[in-house]
């Protein structure tokens, strides 16, 4: 629908893109104010943990290693994330600025999705670590090298730019000649090309291998290196060893069922079952943050490493406090 005042551009009168699309997220949900303080109070301390748990990695030398290459890259993907998420959700709902440029909305969109779909895959490149150090231990320190993992984190930050960067463009081939209200708390992929009024059938396609790329492949993979890892651990005669290895694997297991859990869980739910807008946007909104909030916290006490480093670091620092106050 093209307004009158200029809201939109029209292209050889049968491609319309719209000036601007409205975020139509919670609807006369009361005390929702509330959930805007949480969301702020979850963003603070998601940049503190992440920030802290890379600059740790950056001074402590012993963490100079492939492990903790996938963990900084890990803790990278979550601050980035929620700062692509976070702040433009609390400026549009808290403040009421629901209406979003069309080149802003597809920035949002690239953005939102692109953070997550990486970190999806660095969790898989977790696992790898995890199946070569306890399926190949003598072999270990020759396969997964720096150069090794730093071309496989590369390999998929430059992969996902270029898929999300076809997703996009394919949405600016749309035409959006009706409703420009994106029933979302965010540009949404789904909502978004659903508002179009021409062809849409490579847009639900894209947006159909994205989902099996993003979630349900690094899920198999991670699902196969475990299984190979339970293989090889029952093949071990001690007990205690067994017991060692697992350990190694708890916060990677516990980050993966942070990250894919609740996406499976709200797909499931959306299709089964009728859930109201609100409660499936929050839902939603959890989903997305909830995981870059608790990982750094689940990888720090639960990893005997950092922890050890974090008192060194603490100890040392103590030292220097006393020095200088003599």
């Amino acid at each position: 629908m093209v307004s009158e005042d200029g809201a939109t551009t029209v292209f050889n009168t049968t491609f319309v893109r719209p000036e601007k699309f409205y975020l139509g997220g919670f609807s006369n949900m009361p005390h929702i104010k509330y959930y805007y303080v949480f969301l702020c109070f979850v963003y603070i301390v998601t940049v503190l943990g992440n920030v802290s748990l890379l600059s740790l990695i950056c001074r402590v030398k012993t963490f100079h290693t492939p492990k903790y290459m996938i963990v900084f890259n890990l803790a990278l993907t979550d601050l980035c994330g929620s700062t692509a998420l976070i702040p433009k959700l609390l400026d549009t709902f808290l403040f009421d600025r629901r209406y979003i440029v069309y080149e802003a909305c597809l920035s949002y969109l690239f953005f939102v999705f692109f953070f997550g779909s990486v970190q999806s895959w660095t969790l898989v490149t977790m696992a790898y670590d995890r199946f070569i150090a306890i399926c190949f231990p003598l072999r270990y320190h020759s396969i997964v090298t720096k150069p090794a993992i730093g071309a496989m984190l590369m390999f998929v930050w430059i992969f996902m730019t270029c898929a999300f960067a076809v997703m996009v463009g394919l949405l600016d081939r749309l035409s959006f000649c009706g409703s420009v209200v994106i029933n979302n708390f965010f540009c949404d992929h789904g909502p978004l090309y659903r508002l179009a009024c021409n062809d849409t059938t490579l847009n639900y396609i894209v947006g159909f291998v994205l989902f099996i790329i993003i979630l349900c492949i690094p899920l198999l993979l991670i699902a196969v290196s475990y299984v190979c890892i339970s293989i090889a651990l029952s093949r071990t005669a001690s007990g205690e060893e067994r017991l060692r290895a697992l350990k190694t694997c708890t916060s990677h297991l516990i980050l993966v069922t942070i990250f894919f859990l609740p996406f499976i869980v709200t797909n499931i739910a959306v299709l089964a079952f009728y859930i109201h807008t609100n409660a499936r946007i929050i839902n939603s909104s959890l989903t997305h943050i909830i995981s870059a909030l608790l990982n750094p916290f689940i990888y720090t006490l639960k990893t005997e490493e950092v922890l050890t480093a974090i008192k060194k670091l603490w100890k040392r620092n103590k030292q220097i406090n006393i020095a200088t106050k003599w």
